[in-house]
């Protein structure tokens, strides 16, 4: 994974930086905001780790100008500012995520996977048994007949999906399917699969339960 690390502290950018590489990233580390807009226009990366205090721009400045681009580079901003409008901010210009300094190293990795797994081109159509999802028109059908999904429960049956016969935990599903730190505990992941399970009765597959680890999807016999 190749991430760009604009943060003009330098002692938080280098140990922000060893944290990342520790996790097989590829990092390239800038302190200045208008150096990062002059290197987005020429250079790709799979996710962005923002500071918005920055000399040159700010953060919301550059991401404002990646997004007129048409650049859909995954952000994740990092700030010390914790008010509300900053954050509202942060997501209305066009951020994906938000953390407030001090942050846990561990999440920051955490969210930035999760961004990059986010960003990971899906194909148009998951299905499994009689069960279709069709995620450019974001239709659900069982057979010929449509099916109704709230948000949430379209966002984890299309996790399960994408994820074939391999085991999700639901802290999985939760960093999958929130993309700005919202708030969904497991018992609410407990409650959509209960959901999921009804209205795919017929579909003929299963949401299986592996006790202690999570959930897998499979076609029914």
């Amino acid at each position: 994974m190749h991430v760009l690390l604009v943060e003009d502290d330098a002692v938080l950018a280098d140990g922000l930086c060893r944290i990342l590489q520790a996790q097989a990233m590829q990092v390239e580390v800038l302190g200045d905001g208008r150096l990062a807009d002059q290197l987005l226009e020429r250079a790709a990366f799979d996710v962005m780790v923002l500071d918005i205090g920055l000399p040159g721009i700010d953060g919301f400045e550059v991401v404002r100008r990646l997004r007129a681009r048409g650049n859909a580079l995954p952000v994740l901003l990092l700030t010390a500012r914790d008010a509300v409008e900053d954050r509202v901010r942060g997501l209305e210009t066009g951020a994906d995520d938000y953390l407030v300094k001090p942050f846990a190293s561990a999440e920051l990795v955490a969210r930035i996977k999760a961004l990059a797994r986010r960003n990971t081109p899906k194909p148009a159509v998951l299905s499994l048994g009689a069960l279709t999802l069709d995620t450019c028109a974001r239709r659900a059908r069982i057979g010929e007949r449509s099916i109704e999904l709230s948000v949430r429960e379209w966002a984890v049956l299309e996790y399960l999906l994408q994820h074939g016969a391999r085991v999700v935990s639901k802290q999985q599903i939760i960093d999958a399917i929130l993309p700005w730190g919202d708030d969904l505990t497991l018992n609410a992941v407990e409650v959509y699969i209960s959901r999921l399970r009804l209205k795919t009765a017929d579909a003929g597959i299963a949401i299986r339960t592996i006790r202690g680890f999570g959930y897998m999807l499979e076609q029914s016999p």
